[in-house]
């Protein structure tokens, strides 16, 4: 019994870490996003202020240019970032899944307060019927 406890203890720790990976890396592309827009904006600014808004042109501001790199770098970091969280997700299900079994595994040995309880009301009228 006590190794079952056991067993459950730690598949809900799994489940609450997955869980916790899976918020991390949502948390992680909201930033990277927001970073991207912010990024945005600088670069329009700084187009806006040089006159240029081709990136081609011999004069185009290399503040903007810089950025516009760091802007796609984090664009390609969301990307990475969502396959990590496809994964952590497949993951997080799986976890969820070995706790689903390790607590039906547990009721099963245990009898299932519940289902007994409910057992023994659906037994009582006809135990009743049969002694009227």
């Amino acid at each position: 019994m006590k190794s079952r406890d056991t067993l459950i203890r730690l598949k809900r720790f799994q489940v609450d870490e997955k869980r916790r990976k899976v918020a991390q890396i949502e948390m992680m592309i909201a930033e990277f996003d927001r970073m991207a827009a912010e990024l945005d904006r600088e670069i329009a600014a700084e187009e806006q202020k040089a006159g240029i808004s081709d990136p081609n042109h011999f004069a185009y501001p290399t503040y903007a240019r810089a950025a516009a790199q760091r802007r796609d770098n984090l664009r390609q970091s969301v990307q990475n970032l969502h396959a990590q969280l496809d994964d952590a997700k497949a993951e997080l299900g799986e976890a969820f899944e070995n706790l689903k079994r390790a607590e039906s595994l547990e009721d099963r040995e245990r009898g299932d307060p519940a289902r007994e309880a409910v057992a023994v009301q659906a037994a009582q009228p006809r135990a009743m019927r049969a002694s009227a």
